[in-house]
């Protein structure tokens, strides 16, 4: 409804679990890396938890697109199923034909002996096979004993099959429960998926925008992120459904700005107030036969009061009286002075200065690649010396070393030989000298990678326009590479010199943090 009115192609927060929206939070992205770890290294069990809208179910969809082509598949939705039924899903969903050679039924053992063959000639072909298992809070006992059976499915070495569970925080109970022992005891890979924190809630909200179209149209004031932190409790499906219940608040009032109040709105809509009045009210306990005595109380109160206020405005009149003389002497006695107005806090909260990188970003990048590609964007963080400062051709927040309960922090927007210029909390450029910044740096430097669909991991031996673009990076920052769009031996150890230099794990080989750390250095 009200998409045409704010530019938008499509509908920014609806509760489907569309990979394209996934904000890699922190906490989502090291769920991400848990994930992959344990089907990497196949280590058989890995169990996920998160609250209910905690977006384990968007985490699932976004895994199936990590995998690689050699690791087999299988996403079972339905946890409400008995343990025959659980096989039936899995041999199906893999794909798996079973021949009994008559009309018998089938059994568990048909079940678990295709699959075994299955899981056997896909390892030998040097593939892995997933299996995960969504709302896993729901599933009997009997069909985790029998998902315990199923990891027994392995060579001497490695697991055939790698077990992914997900669920709500009540599945630590029911799998810690004794009966369950051996099943704990197999979980050697757990993450809790945590509600997103305040200054993540900003990024959330401004990403999906973006992938929705937006171009900067849609402002949501500060107060809006509080109240909107303050009443979905971090929790991305309470965001979305605030979010789009206030975008169409903010549409009948014909309002491109979302207040604290079209959220808190918004929000009552949805939930209610969250006020909680005890039945009766607060004259509950007032008994009939006690009305006489508590009214007599009331008017000698009322009584009382009425001669204090009285006596204190008639003193509060002759304080005034005599502030006021004093006050025309002084004027007379003494020069007016011009007050300056004091220039914007150059400092910034670690919201507040996250908040503004995204918007400083979606300002600076107006192309829609991001969204074609089905892209997304990611915040990454680096421990880097102040002497590397003149590297950084991107906007990014610097932590200071200055005191604050929420932390002090510089938005970054150009770097130079003299210094730097930053964004105040006003949004006005400032100049600072190299010393100011060097005082001030604290190390943790954080920038935006945008991360497009189709790039991947860059190694030795390949070819193309995109070795190239490493390749001129690294010659313009000083590294030995010839420039011939071939990842070769030079490149590979120039590579492993600059993971060197800048702290990163040294393989050479250009992986997700080392193309992150490249794209702040391109020109």
């Amino acid at each position: 409804m009200y998409n045409s009115f704010f530019g938008l192609t499509e509908t920014p927060f609806n509760l489907t679990p569309d990979p394209r929206y996934l904000y890699l939070s922190p906490n989502h992205r090291e769920a991400i890396d848990h994930l992959l770890y344990g089907i990497n290294e196949r280590k058989g069990f890995i169990l996920i938890t998160g609250g209910i809208g905690a977006g384990k179910t968007t985490l699932c969809r976004v895994l199936l697109d990590r995998l690689d082509e050699k690791t087999k598949s299988a996403l079972i939705l339905n946890s409400y199923i008995s343990d025959i039924e659980l096989l039936k899903l899995i041999v199906e969903e893999f794909g798996v034909g079973i021949n009994t050679g008559n009309n018998r039924e089938i059994t568990k053992k048909d079940y678990v002996d295709a699959l075994n063959s299955f899981l056997l000639e896909n390892f030998s072909n040097g593939g892995n096979a997933v299996l995960l298992i969504d709302e896993a809070q729901n599933l009997s006992r009997d069909v985790l004993e029998q998902l315990r059976m199923l990891s027994n499915l392995e060579t001497e070495r490695e697991k055939l099959i790698q077990i992914v569970l997900i669920g709500q925080p009540e599945l630590n109970d029911i799998i810690g429960a004794p009966s369950l022992r051996q099943l704990n005891d197999r979980i050697l890979v757990r993450y809790f998926l945590k509600p997103l924190g305040e200054m993540e809630l900003k990024g959330y909200v401004e990403h999906r925008l973006v992938v929705a179209g937006s171009h900067g149209n849609i402002t949501f004031t500060g107060g809006a992120y509080k109240r909107l932190f303050s009443r979905s409790e971090g929790i991305p499906r309470r965001i979305n459904s605030i979010c789009d219940r206030a975008l169409l608040i903010a549409y009948t009032k014909g309002a491109y700005t979302v207040t604290g109040t079209i959220i808190e709105k918004a929000a009552n809509d949805l939930y209610g107030s969250g006020v909680v009045i005890k039945k009766g009210g607060l004259f509950s306990w007032v008994r009939p036969l006690h009305i006489i005595l508590f009214a007599f109380i009331l008017l000698v109160s009322a009584g009382v009061t009425g001669f204090i206020y009285l006596k204190h405005m008639y003193e509060a009149s002759l304080s005034r009286q005599l502030k006021e003389a004093v006050a025309t002497q002084k004027k007379e006695e003494t020069p007016v002075v011009k007050v300056v107005k004091n220039e914007p806090e150059l400092y910034l909260d670690n919201a507040n200065s996250i908040s503004a990188l995204f918007s400083l970003f979606y300002r600076n990048n107006p192309d829609k690649r991001i969204n074609e590609t089905g892209g997304r964007l990611s915040l990454e963080t680096f421990e880097l010396s102040p002497e590397y400062y003149i590297t950084l051709k991107k906007p990014f927040v610097l932590k200071t070393n200055r005191d604050a309960p929420n932390g002090k922090y510089l938005l970054i927007t150009s770097v130079n030989e003299k210094g730097a210029v930053c964004q105040d909390t006003e949004g006005n450029p400032r100049e600072i000298d190299k010393l100011f910044l060097f005082e001030n740096w604290g190390r943790a430097v954080t920038w935006i990678f945008p991360v497009y669909a189709g790039d991947q991991i860059y190694g030795i031996g390949m070819e193309g326009p995109a070795i190239s673009r490493l390749q001129k990076i690294l010659q313009a920052k000083g590294y030995l590479v010839q420039v011939n769009g071939i990842y070769d031996t030079s490149t590979f150890n120039e590579m492993k010199r600059l993971q060197g230099d800048f702290g990163l794990r040294v393989d050479g080989v250009a992986g997700p943090r080392t193309n992150a750390l490249l794209y702040q250095m391109a020109e």
